[in-house]
């Protein structure tokens, strides 16, 4: 056992001296011209170092550099600043004048795809049919290059495509091992932050460069991601997934399949595909198990009116103030749109959205530079179903939507409370409608749209004014006509028809009619959405619920009594003219008898003086 640890020792001794003496022996910097040669002519790139080279022997030998520039020829600016670099090498192929880097280590860089930082054609430069993407044969000149990773850490990469703005990517780290066949694993991660949003990312994939940059095959295995700040909501986006990519050099077109991501508690598959031209082509076919909108946007920024003064000024003391996002105010509505052509087909199992609940979704979408089309976008809504096809055109300097609601049995009372509408009203509804306006939000709809519909409510129910106690109660205060008890407060219909215009924040009413075994109504109205007050008047015969038989009763039943509701949806008013009504059927009872006694007696001059009398009333 002693001469193995002896045999150890000596072997270990001789290594460390031969090390030892590499490094005294073999001068690092003269590969430097060497390196600066094969890099520019492998890519034509200038390579740049700062410095002495000097090798360091444990844990890795390797080479360090002090700062170091690498710039695409003709490029105003570097593609590649680094302040350290580090190349890991073989011991073996140096003792033969072989140059073998296992890793290229960068940390602190700065890399830069910009237009500034891109190669610049010579005019008179030859157009190759297609670059050979393949290594280089090794010359005769006894060294070789080989490059089997990449480490890059504590950097950053600035992305700019043309003329928009620049996207950074900090806190960049990223491990790259590849083999002899050009393929490669790669782990990344960097962290985005933009418009005070917040995006962290990490990946692993396998990448496939055997013929790049013609074509590029990657498989990502775990795709994680997280976004914060901004107009997020406040508990952040995250998730995870997987997805297959292709890169077509020729076509420049990206084709991205067995695409499987989350974010929150959503999730989708699909594929699709991106042509980068002067306007990029998208084609996307997305499927979704779960779709949950409420926890993927902000919520809506509501615009207070007079009832809201009070509680929201109460809910300010505890609120934090959200971010303020800086942007172009001079840029039209939907400006990105204009940028580029997309087919996108989605569908969806289940969707929420303003705390709704949709089923077996269907949207087809197609944007043409600006001219956004929707021809199918529709959905389960319970026992109901509802359609909103139409259009979006910003391609001049104000946007201007149009869509075609068609709704089915949809139940109304939670539409009204999606959309913040304090109105106590439940039924089934059915509309058919052309409406249109600058934006696509609530509050805009609210103020700024214009638009027809015909609606049709089955077995409403009205809350807080019941019209047939209304009619009842103030009748027996006026006469001495009998009622019925009723402590319901709600008003409830059976079927009930309106034609409605909006016209910037005034829906007019007109063509009211409803039924029900207790009711029968017309009437006409307007409602003011912004203010949220309502002026409507309506003609109501009560049919049921008098006691008695008397001809009083009858004219009841059988004469519409005028009703008005009006003032603010959460404190209605509602004015009756059954006095008046009363004592004209009371005028006219009166004129029938003397009529009918004047008849009788019309021989006599009393039924004459009568007769002039009432021809005179």
């Amino acid at each position: 056992m002693r001469r193995v640890l002896t045999t150890l020792m000596i072997l270990l001794v001789v290594l460390v001296a031969g090390l030892s003496a590499l490094v005294l022996l073999v001068n690092p910097n003269d590969f430097r011209a060497y390196m600066v040669r094969q890099v520019e002519t492998r890519s034509g790139y200038q390579l740049q170092l700062d410095g002495p080279l000097r090798w360091h022997v444990w844990p890795q030998l390797s080479i360090l550099s002090g700062r170091m520039t690498l710039t695409a020829p003709g490029a105003q600016t570097a593609v590649v600043k680094a302040d350290n670099m580090r190349l890991d090498v073989a011991l073996w192929p140096l003792l033969s004048h072989q140059l073998q880097v296992k890793q290229v280590m960068l940390k602190g860089a700065i890399i830069q795809l910009t237009p500034q930082s891109k190669a610049a054609v010579q005019k008179d430069a030859p157009v190759a049919p297609k670059e050979n993407a393949l290594p280089d044969v090794a010359d005769d000149r006894g060294w070789s290059w080989d490059i089997a990773g990449l480490q890059v850490a504590d950097s950053v990469l600035v992305f700019q495509h043309e003329d928009d703005d620049p996207i950074t990517v900090r806190d960049i780290r990223l491990q790259m091992e590849q083999d002899a066949q050009h393929k490669a694993a790669l782990d990344f991660s960097g962290r985005v932050n933009r418009n005070q949003r917040d995006l962290t990312l990490s990946l692993s994939a396998k990448v496939d460069a055997q013929d790049y940059p013609h074509n590029l095959n990657a498989v990502v295995d775990s795709l994680k991601w997280q976004l914060q700040g901004g107009d997020v909501p406040s508990q952040g986006i995250a998730g995870e997934g997987r997805l297959q990519a292709q890169w077509q050099g020729a076509q420049r077109r990206l084709t991205l399949s067995n695409l499987s991501l989350s974010a929150n508690d959503s999730a989708f598959t699909g594929n699709g595909s991106v042509t980068f031209a002067a306007q990029p082509v998208w084609a996307l076919e997305l499927n979704f198990d779960t779709l949950n909108l409420d926890n993927l946007l902000a919520p809506e920024t509501r615009v207070a009116t007079s009832n809201d003064v009070q509680q929201q000024g109460q809910q300010a003391q505890n609120r934090l103030p959200r971010p303020v996002i800086a942007n172009n105010q001079d840029l039209p509505e939907y400006n990105g749109l204009r940028d580029f052509v997309a087919q996108v087909g989605v569908t969806a199992k289940t969707l929420h959205w303003r705390g709704m609940t949709f089923n077996d979704v269907n949207g087809q979408f197609a944007n043409q530079l600006g001219l956004l089309t929707i021809p199918t976008l529709e959905g389960k809504m319970a026992n109901g179903r509802i359609a909103l096809p139409g259009t979006l055109d910003v391609r001049g300097d104000q946007s201007r939507a149009v869509f075609q609601p068609r709704l089915d049995d949809v139940e109304i009372g939670n539409i009204l409370k999606a959309f913040n509408y304090p109105i106590a009203l439940t039924g089934s509804l059915t509309l058919a409608g052309d409406f249109s306006g600058p934006r696509i939000d609530a509050d805009n709809f609210r103020r700024h749209w214009q638009g027809e519909a015909h609606i049709d409510l089955k077995n409403s129910r009205m809350e807080g004014l019941n019209f047939q106690q209304l009619i009842q109660q103030a009748v027996a205060r006026s006469s001495d006509v009998q009622t019925q008890e009723n402590d319901d407060t709600a008003t409830r219909l059976d079927d009930f028809t309106t034609d409605i215009s909006l016209d910037e924040g005034q829906m007019t009413f007109s063509n009211m009619q409803g039924s029900s075994a207790v009711l029968s109504l017309t009437g006409e109205g307007q409602m003011d959405l912004v203010k949220e007050q309502t002026d409507t008047r309506f003609n109501v015969r009560v049919l049921q619920g008098w006691q008695g038989d008397g001809a009083l009763i009858d004219f009841l039943k059988n004469t519409p009594i005028p009703l008005t509701i009006y003032g603010q949806w959460q404190s209605l008013h509602y004015s009756l003219q059954v006095d008046q009504l009363l004592r004209k059927h009371l005028q006219d009872e009166a004129k029938r008898r003397l009529n009918d006694w004047a008849d009788r007696n019309k021989d006599h001059q009393n039924g004459k003086d009568v007769k002039k009398l009432l021809d005179k009333m």
